[in-house]
Parts: C-alpha cells; sequence; structure tokens
C-alpha cells in the first residue's frame, strides 16, 4: 500500500510518510469525495459559512452585554454565570462529535443540522420566562454552535487548494474577531433599542439564510466503503469526562467546604474517566478520537501549542480590562474597548498570516507568533498605573500580531496533513483542544489573581487602622470609579498595589504559559508545504 505524506518533504522541504497506522481510503473505512463545487458555488458556499461563523462567535459576546438586563427582567443572579458557562460547556462538548460523524456520514447535513439546532435553541432563549430556562436552552444553543464553528472550518478544508484555503481560513479568522469587536457593542444597542430578547432573535433570520445557501450551493459526493460503528461507548465517556472537568474547574473558588469537596471528586475522577476513555478508543472500531492522529507531527504540535496559546491568551485576555480599570483608573467604557487594537491586530495578521506561511513555512511563522506572544505578556507583567495609553496600546498590537499568526498556520497544517477521511476529526479536534486551554487558563488565572488578592489582603492589614480594615473585605471598591472617590488616599494607594502586583501574578503566569508554547512549536517540522490534496489525487 502506498504511503501518504503529511503535507511537507524532509528531503525537499520536508516530508513525512503516514505511519501505517494513520489510514487511508484503502483501509476501507468511509471516504468523503472533494465537494463537486465550481468557482461560483464556492463563492456562495463560503458566504454561508461565514454567516454561520459570526452567529456562532457573536453569539458568545453579544449576550455579555445583554446579562445585567436579563438579569433585572428575569432574576436569578446567583445563576447568573451559567448562561455562559452552559453555552461553553456544551459548545465545546460537541466539537469532536460534529468532526467525527462528518468524516463517516458527511459535511453538509450535519451543518445543517447544527444550524437548525443553534436556531432552536436562539428562539427558545428568546421565549425564556426564567433564568433556569435560559440556562437551559442556551446549552443547547451551544451545541449547534459547536457544528457551526468546525464544520465551516473543514467544508473550506475541502473545497480549496492549500494556496486558496491560506487565504479563505485567514478571513474566517477576520470574520472571528470582528465579532468579538461588534459583539459586545452590538449586543447592547439591541438591548437598549429593542429588548434583550432580540439578542438571540436577531440569530433567526441570518441563520435561515446561512441553511438556504448551504442547502443550494454545497454539491456534496460520499461513498461509504464499509458498515460504520458508532462509538457510543467513547462518545459517552467523553462527554462526562469534559462535562465534570468544566463544570468542576467553573465552580472553583467557592467559599463552602461541602461546595469545595464536591468540586474535588468532580476533578479526581476525571482520571480514571481519561483511562476508560483511552482504551474505548483503542479497541474501538470506528472510535470517535482516533489516537493515530497524534503519531502524526504536525497534529501533535497543533493540538500542543493551540492548546497552551488558548490557555495563555484567553486565560489572560479578560484580565486586562481589569488592570485598565482598577489600576491605571478608567471607567468601564474606557476599560472594554481597550481590547480593540488587539482584536484589530488579530483580524489583520490573521488574514495575512496564511499567505505568510505560503512563503515562509508553518514552522516559522508559528514561531514568530509564539515569540511574540511571549513579548507582550514580558511588556504586560511590567505594566504601572503610570504606564500610558499609548504604551498600552502597543502592547496590545505586539499581542493581537502574535495570535494572528498562530491560530491559522496551526490549522492549515493539520489540515493539510491528514487523509481526507480524517480531515473532520483532525480539525475538530484542534479546536477541542484550543477551547479546553481557555477554560483552564480562565480558571488557573483566577486561581492565581484570587491567592495573590488573599495574601496581600493579610499582609496589608497590619500596617492599616482598625477603623479601614473592613475596606480589606471588598477590595472590589477599587474598580468602581464612584467608589473608589470615598477612599483616602491611604487606602486608595494601597488597595491600587494590591490589583497591581496580583495581575502581575496573572500576566507572569501567562509569560510563562506563553514561552512554554514557543518552545512547543519547535515540535512543527521545519520546510515548507506542499499540497496534501494534490498528493492524494496523485496516489489515488
Amino acid at each position: 500500500m502506498k504511503k501518504r505524506p503529511f503535507g511537507n518533504d524532509s528531503a525537499n522541504f520536508g516530508r513525512f510518510d503516514a505511519p501505517e497506522n494513520v489510514s487511508t481510503p484503502d483501509r476501507g473505512e468511509t471516504e468523503l469525495k472533494p465537494p463537486m463545487t465550481s468557482k461560483s458555488r464556492r463563492i456562495f458556499v463560503t458566504m454561508g459559512l461565514m454567516i454561520g461563523m459570526f452567529l456562532s462567535a457573536l453569539e458568545a459576546t453579544a449576550v455579555s452585554t445583554a446579562m445585567p438586563t436579563v438579569v433585572s427582567s428575569l432574576g436569578g443572579l446567583n445563576i447568573y454565570s451559567w448562561v455562559f458557562s452552559a453555552y461553553v460547556l456544551t459548545s465545546t462538548i460537541s466539537l469532536p462529535f460534529w468532526g467525527r460523524l462528518s468524516d463517516l456520514y458527511g459535511r453538509k447535513r450535519f451543518y445543517i443540522i447544527g444550524i437548525a439546532i443553534f436556531l432552536i435553541g436562539s428562539a427558545l432563549s428568546g421565549q425564556s420566562k426564567s433564568m433556569n430556562a435560559l440556562i437551559l436552552f442556551r446549552a443547547l444553543q451551544g451545541f449547534g454552535g459547536g457544528a457551526l464553528l468546525t464544520l465551516g472550518m473543514i467544508i473550506v478544508g475541502e473545497m480549496f487548494s492549500l494556496t486558496e484555503r491560506a487565504r479563505v481560513q485567514g478571513l474566517f479568522g477576520g470574520v472571528w474577531g470582528l465579532s468579538s469587536i461588534v459583539g459586545p457593542i452590538l449586543g447592547g444597542v439591541i438591548t437598549d433599542q429593542f429588548s434583550w430578547r432580540w439578542v438571540f432573535y436577531l440569530n433567526i433570520p441570518f441563520g435561515i439564510i446561512a441553511v438556504l445557501v448551504i442547502w443550494f450551493a454545497l454539491k456534496e459526493n460520499t461513498f461509504t466503503g464499509k458498515k460504520v460503528f458508532l462509538d457510543i461507548k467513547g462518545a459517552t465517556v467523553l462527554t462526562a469526562l469534559v462535562s465534570l472537568f468544566l463544570i468542576g474547574l467553573t465552580q472553583i473558588g467557592k467559599e463552602d467546604s461541602l461546595h469545595s469537596l464536591v468540586v474535588t471528586l468532580m476533578l479526581v475522577s476525571c482520571i480514571p474517566l481519561l483511562w476508560l476513555f483511552i482504551k474505548t478508543q483503542k479497541l474501538a472500531k470506528d472510535p470517535i478520537l482516533p489516537l493515530e492522529l497524534f503519531s502524526n507531527p504536525f497534529f501533535k504540535t497543533s493540538v500542543i501549542t493551540g492548546f497552551l496559546v488558548g490557555m495563555a491568551m484567553f486565560g489572560s485576555i479578560s484580565f486586562i480590562p481589569l488592570f485598565i480599570q482598577g489600576v491605571i483608573g478608567t471607567n468601564a467604557t474606557q476599560a472594554g474597548t481597550i481590547l480593540t487594537p488587539l482584536l484589530l491586530s488579530w483580524v489583520f495578521f490573521s488574514s495575512i498570516s496564511g499567505k505568510l506561511m505560503l512563503r515562509f513555512g508553518y514552522r516559522q511563522i508559528i514561531l514568530i507568533g509564539t515569540a511574540l506572544l511571549s513579548i507582550g505578556f514580558f511588556l504586560l507583567s511590567y505594566m504601572s498605573k503610570d504606564t500610558s495609553h499609548s504604551g498600552t496600546i502597543v502592547i496590545l498590537l505586539i499581542l493581537g500580531t502574535g495570535m494572528g499568526m498562530i491560530f491559522v498556520p496551526l490549522l492549515l497544517a493539520v489540515q493539510n496533513s491528514v487523509p481526507r477521511s480524517r480531515l473532520g476529526i483532525a480539525t475538530s479536534t484542534t479546536q477541542f483542544f484550543r477551547s479546553m486551554g481557555a477554560t483552564i487558563g480562565v480558571s488557573v488565572m483566577g486561581m492565581v489573581l484570587s491567592t495573590t488578592m488573599l495574601y496581600g489582603t493579610g499582609s496589608l492589614s497590619k500596617s492599616l487602622e482598625a477603623s479601614e480594615l473592613h475596606y480589606l473585605k471588598n477590595p472590589d471598591l477599587i474598580v468602581d470609579p464612584e467608589a473608589r472617590t470615598y477612599l483616602s488616599p491611604e487606602i486608595h494607594d494601597a488597595l491600587t498595589h494590591l490589583l497591581a502586583s496580583s495581575l502581575r501574578n496573572v500576566f507572569l503566569t501567562g509569560l510563562f504559559i506563553a514561552v512554554v508554547a514557543f518552545v512547543s512549536a519547535f515540535l512543527m517540522p521545519k520546510g515548507r508545504f506542499i499540497d496534501m490534496r494534490e498528493e492524494e489525487k496523485k496516489i489515488v
């Protein structure tokens, strides 16, 4: 049997032959032929996929600005965070399932099913009469949202050659970044001018347009080489594993001792579940996550580096506005818009990183991106209350540039290194680990912040007057512009210094993770690309 290259040539820019256990259609498994799509159809399909991705990414940010109004309407402040956690949980869990099912049965049908679930969840969320109902419907919405995110990337990976894909995937990265910018603004405008319910209802007309475009424009031919065995056991174990792990992470830090015991048990139970999942994948005829993918150096590096970058960046990005508002001393609006330079540079370099990769190779671009990310975190760790606005913008531009130069090349490296029959699961798994890294990063950074604040509060209590000690029980006052005016200069300076030193530890943690990500990028094989799709044609 002829071996398939992973995508580079070690003798001629680093070609790698696939190990025997990395299967091709010769193995007899389901194979997906490339979509029979003309140039005009591809344009329409790409537009439909961009609409879907924009809706999925927008929903994660637009809801945040509507939530204070939602709470005033439905109540449930004590479970408010679950509106976000439920969406993230189900969208993350669903990623490998959508990818693997699309490998076995085709992309088009599951994309349409996914967007239908997303729109049903949107409609029901808008109709919610209680916070509990909203959380349930957001979970449903997130399950469909996972399909929009990953299957869009997969369909693009099939329709276009590598050269074209480098440009198109960059545009998709730009769409994702744009949604992060306009999401909070759009959510606020809709809530103020109409109703918070229209934040969800607005998805429906655009989602229907995306469904119709994909339905009529995407022509997909498939054939089945053997009977498919769904890995129900593996899917069940993976769902339990990820659910317990993510729920446990989001609940870390609660003060109740019984609650802490439950969280500990949840996290500890993930160890035997992980062992069981690996065992089921080794025995399954059609595993939900084929373990032999990890012998592919491109896939392995993309998973590791993507996980670490997601952990560093997304774990720390939420604390930058806190530094701007609490340490430098601005209002909430200024703090909320400070991330715009980061997002704009991220969008721009996402759009051109694919072209740079074609010229210089995967490894070089990813190394430059992770190096810039590390430099950005190093500069963040030296920010103080005297840092100028222009200096902050420069730091955020460096961070955004690094981010933009990492994710698109990582995605293209994976998509160009696997056979078409594994494109779905390979793409969705890299996105799954990136999302897991982001969730873990937020929890880790949050623990660093709370631990440092707790230790610092104890030290400060020894140097303050007894009448001032009650301020230490509520250090949140420092981020409230109105409350800060009532603080004495001594208390204000003490709390500002405490918050600054705590956030410095957060950014130093991000720096450490970013440096590890830089080192992991050296695992990416050297050399420039070859087009895997063209190689498949030669072999077949």
